[in-house]
């Protein structure tokens, strides 16, 4: 395993950067990604807000800072997930049922 680059990671994260397209070898038969945008109750992208992911029984499994558009990306099992953004602006919540592929999740914070 190598270490993430400072051009693949989002700064003072070890997440990469959200923004980056999805690697090429990436096999959507067979892998799941939840990917979307955090915007604001007025629909402006929210950067830099912790997004997490929660399985169905609500446990924590992983999280990421939204890009500079406010964009964010899991790499995930198929099933029943809850997304939850913390940020400045405000936090939300909404849920999503994965299945193989990639599926587009809109997150809104409000205060």
């Amino acid at each position: 395993m190598t270490a993430p680059t400072a051009a693949s990671t989002t700064a003072g994260c070890a997440a990469p950067d959200q923004a980056a397209p999805l690697p090429a070898g990436l096999d959507l038969e067979r892998e799941t990604v939840i990917t979307g945008v955090v915007r604001s109750g007025a629909g402006e992208a929210v950067p830099g807000a912790y997004v997490r992911l929660l399985d169905s029984t609500g446990e924590f499994t992983a999280e990421v800072v939204t890009s500079a558009a406010g964009q964010f990306r899991f790499f995930a099992a198929p099933g029943d997930w809850t997304l939850r953004a913390l940020s400045r602006q405000g936090n939300g919540d909404t849920t999503v049922t994965a299945n193989r592929g990639i599926n587009e999740v809109a997150v809104t914070v409000t205060d």
